[in-house]
């Protein structure tokens, strides 16, 4: 079976964390998307200017690429904010899941106000993301989180829906 999933999300929700902790808990590996954003991208983002589908474009073929490259199974963090997008994961991991962790607007400002001073990301994008955002709610292969719980209660419910998951 393939574990391969992303941790999906607007800024704050806790992509990073909770993907941290799944790779560590399956042992496999993780794929920070953060990661793999242009010095274009980053710098629009740290002076508050929301990115275009223009820009996500090369950082979606890069994440595509990262999938295709651990075919037994990865974490893959990626805010995959418009069907589209996720689509797209999909056509490079047929099997791939997708975990949506659901936040409110209030909660993910106040956590993305938090890490300011060590993360690229600007707080005044914030309402961007959800703006953005096209819930994934009946879309197949995808468990909603409320990124509210702990860690550890989010990462045992992902790691048991992914073991018992068959197909998306």
């Amino acid at each position: 079976m393939n574990n391969s999933v992303v941790i999906m999300g607007v800024a704050g929700c806790g992509k990073s964390s909770l993907g941290a902790a799944l790779a560590l808990a399956l042992g496999i590996p993780l794929v920070e998307g953060d990661n793999f954003h242009s010095a274009t991208s980053r710098s629009k983002m740290s002076q508050g200017i929301a990115l275009t589908d223009a820009d996500r474009d090369g950082w979606l073929d890069t994440l595509c690429e990262q999938l295709r490259a651990y075919p037994e199974g990865v974490v893959l963090t990626c805010s995959a904010l418009k069907k589209v997008y996720r689509n797209r994961l999909r056509q490079a991991a047929p099997s791939l899941r997708f975990a949506f962790l659901d936040i409110s607007r209030t909660d993910a400002q106040v956590r993305v106000q938090a890490r300011a001073k060590e993360h690229f990301f600007a707080t005044t994008l914030v309402d961007s993301q959800f703006a953005t955002l096209e819930v994934p709610t009946g879309e197949a292969g995808v468990l909603r989180l409320d990124a509210m719980a702990s860690l550890a209660e989010l990462q045992a419910q992902l790691a048991a829906w992914l073991l018992t998951k068959e197909t998306t």
